[in-house]
């Protein structure tokens, strides 16, 4: 049996003194690119992506040491184990089976005794009628006109990664749906929405697991006020994503058109192939572009199941987040895709990440000596180049991940400027940053010397196809997962995220007591809380 803290092991302390040894001059990126076959020996293709790692800081022995910390932590036969079902969420007793859900398998996924690809394939089906319906004008709104606005209300895990995908395949949207999100309380997000929207025309799809999140429940309560407002049964411009026998799921308490289904095999983070972006997407995008995206995502999962460790995309890369994280000492990463479309990866891949495996404790509840998860931020490029990209090259480093498109959406601009068309501009500077920020450049202005050693990877869609989105999407997860099977975690539950808001829960207490009794003054609040609370009802500090 492994041992909970992978630092008790001598393999850990043998990584140390490796990365020592990394430190030395001879072994400065713009080194060890000068050997032959570099790319060729740091680069995997597989489950439809490229992945480059030949400037990451690293040599054939840091790879086998990493090879040898996946056998030791078991990688493989733990992340077959979440996919067939067990319950790796140990702190919740519950399987991780986000994998179920693009899975186009004859063979079960067994649960208790029972296969959840039957209910699976349940949801997908009725988000295919339902989809149809709705885009063909059969199921209305309450006035009898076809829904043209869908609104996504949810926080987190219930839009972030919807959203990304949403983004990346507008250009396939056929312009019947327009599709919104309101996540935050902010009383701003819910006035842009509305300010968008047609109400005759408008679906609002609520999504919450327990719908019990105090965030969308105050949003969906604002939106029934708001089509109430206006004349309209909002029952009938209505779905709800939950878990089965939540108060979203009980026609009585929360009518709507149709309820879909969640479960709690599925966290937030993980859900987008789930009815949580099933859903949204299927209206959008049309049913078809959703299936096709989460085959693209199977692929990837069967890469990562079934690919050994040393030809696997995900597993190398969650390897050498560890390696720069625990060992090289950058806490920080960034994605930059060059490529607009994928403006919301890394927020949606921040919230996987940061919320799976910034933890402190072990699986088992031990406090962790090792540092776990990274600061995960990202931009497009070329933005991102006249953003932080100062800092990048001479200030603090951190590894980064690029992402190039070989093939743009729109091919037919093609103008040339210095010679080269807008999207041979973009390659230029995609090709250029890695290799710059690897080898740097002396200079005599100090201001002008790039002290390079910095380590990034480049990934390769070929397209931006749905399948590609659902490979991309599928490869942040398995990293993130492969990553916390190093370090011992669990990368399913998120108690970090209670603690504010139990706080939050005393303060709205208070402002409730002040709405009924304009006289309180917040005795019961410590004298900084009551200084904000008493500003927010005066109006002024």
């Amino acid at each position: 049996m492994h041992p909970e803290n992978p630092a008790s092991a001598p393999l850990w302390r043998k990584l140390h003194t490796h990365a020592a040894h990394m430190q030395h001059p001879e072994n400065h990126l713009r080194h060890l690119l000068d050997a032959p076959n570099r790319l060729q020996e740091n680069a995997l293709r597989g489950g439809g992506l490229f992945y480059d790692f030949s400037r990451q800081r690293i040599n054939a022995r840091t790879r086998q040491l990493l090879l040898e910390l996946a056998a030791e932590r078991k990688l493989a036969l733990r992340f077959a184990a979440m996919m067939r079902g067990e319950k790796v969420n140990i702190t919740e007793q519950r399987a991780a089976l986000h994998t179920a859900c693009r899975s186009f398998s004859q063979s079960p996924v067994l649960l208790d005794g029972t296969d959840v690809l039957a209910e699976i394939r349940q949801v997908r089906n009725q988000m295919r009628r339902f989809s149809v319906q709705v885009r063909s004008g059969e199921v209305t709104g309450s006035t009898g006109k076809p829904f043209r606005h869908v609104v996504v209300v949810g926080i987190g895990g219930s839009y972030l990664g919807t959203q990304f995908v949403s983004t990346a395949l507008a250009d396939r949207a056929d312009g019947k749906i327009k599709l919104h999100y309101l996540s935050n309380v902010d009383i701003h997000n819910f006035g842009r929405v509305v300010s968008a929207i047609d109400p005759q025309t408008t679906l609002w799809v609520v999504i919450s697991k327990s719908y019990t999140t105090a965030e969308t429940l105050a949003n969906a309560r604002q939106a029934a006020a708001y089509m109430e407002a206006q004349g309209l049964d909002f029952a009938k411009h209505l779905v709800t994503v939950t878990s089965k026998g939540s108060p979203g799921d009980d026609p009585r308490a929360n009518p709507a058109l149709q309820s879909f289904h969640m479960f709690d095999f599925i966290g937030g983070r993980y859900s987008v192939s789930s009815a949580v972006g099933g859903v949204p997407l299927s209206l959008y995008l049309g049913y078809g572009c959703f299936e096709a995206f989460l085959k693209g995502a199977e692929e990837m999962d069967q890469h990562a199941l079934n690919t050994p460790p040393a030809e696997n995309l995900p597993l190398t890369a969650a390897l050498i987040a560890v390696w720069n994280n625990n060992f090289l000492g950058y806490p920080a990463q960034a994605i930059i895709p060059y490529a607009t479309p994928l403006a919301k990866l890394a927020p949606h891949i921040q919230q996987l990440n940061m919320e799976s495996n910034g933890k402190s404790a072990s699986i088992h509840g031990q406090t962790l000596s090792i540092d776990t998860g990274m600061i995960i931020f990202g931009e497009p490029g070329t933005n991102a180049q006249h953003s932080f990209f100062q800092l990048a090259h001479q200030g603090r480093p951190f590894p980064i991940d690029f992402i190039g498109v070989i093939h743009p959406q729109y091919s037919q601009f093609d103008a040339r400027s210095r010679q080269v068309s807008n999207h041979q501009e973009l390659w230029a500077n995609l090709i250029a940053q890695p290799a710059a920020l690897a080898e740097g450049r002396t200079a005599e202005d100090a201001a002008r010397c790039f002290p390079g050693n910095r380590p990034s990877s480049t990934i390769l869609l070929q397209d931006l196809a749905p399948e590609n989105i659902g490979r991309l999407l599928a490869f942040y997860e398995a990293r993130t997962v492969f990553e916390s099977f190093v370090w011992g975690t669990n990368a399913f539950d998120q108690f970090g995220v209670e603690l504010g808001k139990s706080l939050a829960n005393g303060n709205r207490r208070e402002i409730a007591l002040k709405n009924d009794n304009p006289d309180y003054n917040f005795e019961k609040a410590d004298p900084i809380t009551r200084f904000y609370l008493q500003t927010l009802f005066k109006g002024k500090w």
